[in-house]
């Protein structure tokens, strides 16, 4: 009998060994990733749970409690239960019980305007927690990956849905912009696979990810038959966010109690069209750029570009009431203040696309990316970051997304014999 229960305890620590727990750039989320890494497990969080908080006594909790609880929950969305599950429920109940309590006081933040999107969207409300998992509720949040704001948007799939990004603003940031954008990627991910943890493991690692984990099954038809064809970090995904529905829910039965909540500023709005320095109109009206930018997380170096342009500014109603005293006065000052200085650093910015037009290229045999740059008076550097290219590597036939200045837009011209070494570059 011994025998057997160590056996079935080794099966336990090697399943939830080997999880892991996605990490957004959230600090928290940060020390959760640097605690697997040291090899301080989820197994060892589930099985011998040391509480952060030293006057908290977790409660024993069988398999069939929590299996239980999991079936009030659900709604639309399957919420099973199994040990890897539950190896993630301890995780955020147990072990890092105190980002939960951080997301328990920003939930009101985003959670309404989450419900007001899946609504209209008519996906199914569990969505909202989602952005637990990809963001720690941070829309400033960016990843290594370079996925950027509460649903981790990387830059093509944004641009994709509409979300524009250049040296003044990212629209992944945008709470709301991002929020509708999610959802349309959500809606068109569960049309394509008709199962909601498909749709979710395949928001996380690609369409493409998800089909070939589907073929290689044999064509098997749930998440948990093609979990051993996944990539790691996705296998992880769908039960932390099992997980996450479960401790926000059940935080009281694990004494994580929240009174005092994050709320948004009261504000009030600007409608600006031209230039203006945050930092300027900020100190002009008695309040901070940092209230500012909460208000406002989208903009990314603190000035709006004079690029004829309506932009709607969320001010602090403090900063209203002192800008409709000198209105005037303000708003000259601001729109002066420290323009050359940002427009210089916005044009020399990597990427930068203020006062250009878009142009798709598309590469021909013998073409090399230092080849093409020079041609559309462009560097190279730009082109990588307006495709997400991670080397100079082309291939016949590829399209490239182009930002040329108006006055230097040129045909796309016949390329030059290449060299031996360059046709190799360019080839498929």
């Amino acid at each position: 009998m011994r025998r057997v229960l160590l056996i079935g305890l080794f099966i336990v620590l090697t399943m939830l060994a080997g999880a892991q727990v996605l990490a957004p750039v959230d600090s928290i989320l940060e020390q959760v990733e640097s605690e697997v890494l040291s090899g301080d497990s989820l197994a060892n969080a589930s099985l011998f749970p040391v509480p952060m908080d030293f006057d908290y006594i977790p409660a024993e909790e069988t398999p069939e409690l929590v299996a239980d609880r999991l079936s009030c929950l659900q709604q639309t969305i399957a919420l099973p239960y199994n040990s890897n599950i539950h190896g993630f429920i301890n995780f955020f109940t147990i072990r890092n019980r105190e980002y939960t309590r951080l997301m328990l006081r920003r939930k009101d933040l985003y959670f309404p305007l989450f419900e007001k999107y899946l609504s209209l969207y008519n996906l199914p409300e569990e969505l909202k927690y989602l952005s637990i998992i990809e963001s720690g509720l941070n829309p400033r949040a960016v990843s290594r990956a370079s996925a950027v704001g509460l649903w981790q948007f990387m830059s093509f799939t944004g641009r994709y849905f509409d979300l524009k990004n250049d040296w003044y603003f990212d629209d992944r940031m945008d709470p709301e912009k991002s929020t509708e954008a999610a959802c349309k990627y959500l809606s068109q991910l569960y049309g394509m696979f008709h199962n909601w943890d498909l749709a979710l493991a395949a928001y996380n690692s690609g369409p493409g990810t998800v089909k070939r984990a589907i073929r290689r099954s044999g064509y098997k038809k749930t998440f948990w038959e093609i979990y051993n064809y996944l990539p790691r970090e996705t296998r992880s995904y769908v039960p932390q966010f099992v997980a996450i529905i479960y401790a926000m829910n059940y935080a009281e039965e694990h004494n994580m109690i929240e009174t005092a909540m994050e709320e948004t500023i009261p504000h009030d709005t600007l409608h600006v069209k031209k230039f203006l320095h945050l930092d300027t109109f900020a100190k002009l009206t008695g309040t901070c750029t940092e209230d500012i930018l909460q208000l406002n997380p989208s903009i990314r170096h603190n000035a709006l570009p004079d690029n004829g342009k309506t932009f709607v500014l969320k001010v602090p109603m403090t900063t209203k009431e002192e800008l409709d005293k000198y209105r005037t006065a303000i708003l000259d000052s601001a729109s002066k203040s420290g323009r050359k200085e940002v427009e210089k650093l916005a044009k020399a910015a990597t990427g930068n696309t203020a006062g250009r037009e878009l142009i798709v290229y598309r590469v021909q045999y013998g073409d090399v990316l230092g080849l093409i740059a020079q041609r559309h008076h462009v560097r190279i550097d730009d082109i990588r970051k307006w495709n997400n290219l991670h080397s100079n590597l082309i291939r016949t036939g590829q399209r490239l997304n182009i930002w040329v200045i108006p006055t230097q837009k040129v045909s796309q011209l016949k390329p030059r014999v290449a060299t031996p070494t360059e046709s190799k570059i360019g080839q498929p």
